[in-house]
């Protein structure tokens, strides 16, 4: 599948539809107060940058942010792909991208938060592969055991 990813807003339809079925996907794997999803509001926020994946129709097949903390630290967020494109690299694509840019801002490491639950290991593949390696709790995030936390080290 060719596929086109580029920095958008996320205050557009199709960007919603994807994070409403990335919501929908992510509520019944956790507990609600242990999932920390970003809305598209605060996506849309300057410390936040979206990379959005679109097919040759140009209809939104995935997506995936970094959040810029500052000091060095990023963070990757609401990672996404259809259901229906699994498995053809778009996830990975768009980490390469996200870790790019990080790399131009000068981030030396960044960091992420998943579920820890059955229905998470595509995600554990696309980081891994993309070279994070599991760590402990990062951010402000609790260490509940709902949570798989990674980390990859830039410089």
């Amino acid at each position: 599948m060719e596929v086109e990813i580029a920095v958008e807003t996320p205050l557009q339809d199709d960007v919603r539809a994807l994070v409403a079925a990335l919501n929908a996907y992510l509520i019944p794997l956790t507990p609600r107060e242990y999932q920390f999803q970003l809305t598209v509001e605060q996506m849309a926020e300057p410390s936040v940058t979206l990379f959005v994946a679109r097919d040759q129709s140009r209809r939104a097949t995935g997506m995936g942010a970094l959040k810029d903390h500052g000091a060095g630290l990023g963070e990757v967020k609401r990672m996404f792909t259809l259901p229906e494109v699994r498995g053809q690299r778009v996830g990975s694509l768009l980490l390469q991208r996200i870790e790019a840019l990080a790399r131009e801002k000068g981030i030396g490491r960044l960091v992420l938060e998943t579920g820890e639950a059955p229905g998470f290991e595509p995600a554990y593949r696309v980081y891994e592969r993309g070279g994070f390696e599991k760590c402990g709790a990062v951010l402000d995030y609790p260490d509940s055991g709902h949570s798989r936390f990674y980390e990859k080290k830039l410089s």
